[in-house]
């Protein structure tokens, strides 16, 4: 059975473990470091980041996954050490979360599994310092959706703000079938981000970027919108440059990919940032 099919109780996933970057034994990053001393994007990135999404995070063994084993491989880890929870409700808007409830001090994130599956305590308080948001993969376009994107891209991050909390956004890609799709959920997000002085991590540019220049190299299951683990990976590595600014390029974590194909989506996620974020 193909695991990304599985319907979980009241289809919500939550990640099995929040993931820890620092081995057993030291020192990890705070979880409750001021947010005027962290941001996204600069020498100081965000040490604790919650996920809070859909399918299209969960896909692939959680993307949050990929991001902690791209960070622990990359030549500056230091750089992106942080650690993860992912929660996610399949199918699942913005609107659809309570983001208020997820950052409640001492709650989600309170221990990590790190070393030989040994928990972890982490330092009491709030538990994170940003959190990585998306909406449901059509509904910044959608004619009726798409008030309530950013609607609820405000109300978060004016939430999550109150509390400390640095508000990110991931912006999603097109339909396979769909490529059309990629400048509006791009301008929507991107608008969304300037509203509301939230950090954008372009992984649909990505996505159009790559099928660009390998349209043969297929970022997408069958159902030609959730992510095939290339595209997992893709995204993975667009996160890590953009929050991070930690370039890719040469990582020698590649998720089981053939070397050639990891390779590729670490030059483009890269590439991608880089224009981006300096328009």
């Amino acid at each position: 059975m193909n695991p990304n099919r599985i319907v979980l109780a009241l289809a919500i996933v939550l990640s099995a473990c929040s993931t820890s970057h620092a081995p057993v034994g030291a020192e990890k990053p705070a979880a409750n470091a001021s947010s005027q001393s962290t941001r996204a994007g600069t020498a100081n990135p965000p040490r604790s980041t919650l996920y809070v999404g859909n399918s299209f995070m969960y896909y692939n063994n959680s993307l949050h996954g990929h991001v902690q084993q791209l960070a622990r491989a990359s030549v500056n880890s230091a750089q992106a050490a942080h650690r993860s929870t992912s929660l996610t409700i399949s199918g699942s808007g913005i609107d659809w979360h309570d983001v208020g409830a997820y950052l409640r001090p001492d709650g989600i994130g309170r221990y990590s599994f790190v070393g030989d599956n040994e928990v972890r305590f982490n330092p009491p308080g709030r538990q994170f310092d940003s959190v990585l948001m998306m909406d449901c993969s059509q509904c910044p376009v959608h004619p009726t959706l798409r008030p309530i994107f950013f609607e609820y891209a405000r109300k978060h991050s004016t939430t999550v703000r109150a509390q400390g909390v640095e508000p990110m956004l991931l912006m999603t890609w097109a339909y396979a079938d769909k490529p059309e799709m990629t400048q509006g959920l791009a301008d929507a997000y991107t608008e969304a981000g300037r509203l509301n002085d939230a950090h954008v991590v372009p992984a649909g540019l990505a996505f159009a970027r790559s099928i660009e220049l390998r349209p043969q190299l297929n970022l997408y299951v069958p159902d030609k919108r959730h992510p095939s683990l290339a595209g997992t990976y893709l995204t993975a590595c667009t996160i890590l440059a953009s929050i991070y600014g930690v370039s890719p390029v040469g990582n020698t974590y590649t998720a089981g990919l053939d070397a050639d194909v990891a390779r590729h989506l670490q030059q483009v996620a890269w590439e991608t940032v880089r224009d981006y974020h300096r328009r």
